[in-house]
């Protein structure tokens, strides 16, 4: 059995989502839709990680947090709509671990839940993928060619990141598209994957109209065909 994972969140779409995706990361993941659910599953299983929405049917998930937290530290993630800085306080105060804003990257909730884990269990846990003169920080969501910060948007962020972590691979167009496809079901076609490519070359390639990087397969997608290396970033100060 893998580590286990309470997820409570009302939205049935959203819990199925993310509960898809955890479980192909290795992940046993017990789905709750209530405060009510949340409880049984809790004192049912050994979980490690709880990951709760604020706003729940039958009450709150961070009155939840903080009944949890009169008998364990278990690592606790909140997802949250909420962006104020009171209610993000709100949420630490209660015990919370870490937070992510509604709507969200599904990645990017995998990457912050495989972060919390190793963590919690004394790994050290690389922050930067480097290729070449590229470096992906991934605590800071943002990229460097030579040591200068580079100007991508979120998509160009989340293609690049999706190379980096496969490299060496041929990727389908439809496993690109995933990779960019919005939380919130914003349509992205092929066109917009072409266009997208294009611009990352253009922001990372020393000769954009000859890739280094990012090479076309012709009818089968695209390889990132230089090796990456995962790094801690060097400490300041």
């Amino acid at each position: 059995m893998g580590r286990e994972i309470l997820l409570v969140e009302d939205e049935e779409s959203l819990n199925r989502a993310v509960s898809l995706k955890l479980s192909r990361e290795g992940y046993t993941v017990h789905s709750a839709f209530s405060v009510g659910e949340a409880g049984e599953l809790w004192h049912r299983h050994k979980v490690l990680l709880v990951i709760c929405d604020v706003d729940l049917p039958d009450g709150s998930g961070v009155d939840f947090c903080k009944e949890l937290r009169k008998e364990s530290d278990v690592l606790f993630l909140f997802l949250t709509a909420m962006t104020g800085e009171n209610d993000m306080m709100r949420g630490y105060r209660a015990g919370a671990d870490d937070y992510i804003t509604k709507p969200f990257y599904l990645p990017a909730l995998i990457s912050k839940v495989n972060a919390m884990m190793k963590r919690a269990e004394g790994a050290a846990e690389p922050d930067m993928l480097v290729s070449g003169s590229i470096a992906l920080l991934l605590s800071e969501n943002r990229v460097q060619k030579n040591g200068e910060y580079l100007n991508l948007t979120a998509k160009e962020y989340r293609l690049l990141s999706f190379f980096m972590q496969n490299p060496m691979r041929i990727l389908t167009k439809n496993q690109l598209l995933e990779a960019i496809w919005d939380i919130d079901g914003n349509f992205v076609d092929e066109n917009t994957l072409a266009v997208n490519i294009r611009r990352l070359r253009e922001k990372i390639e020393e000769n954009p109209s000859e890739p280094e990087y990012i090479k076309s397969v012709r009818g089968l997608g695209y390889l990132f065909e230089k090796k990456v290396e995962k790094e801690r970033s060097p400490k300041e100060g």
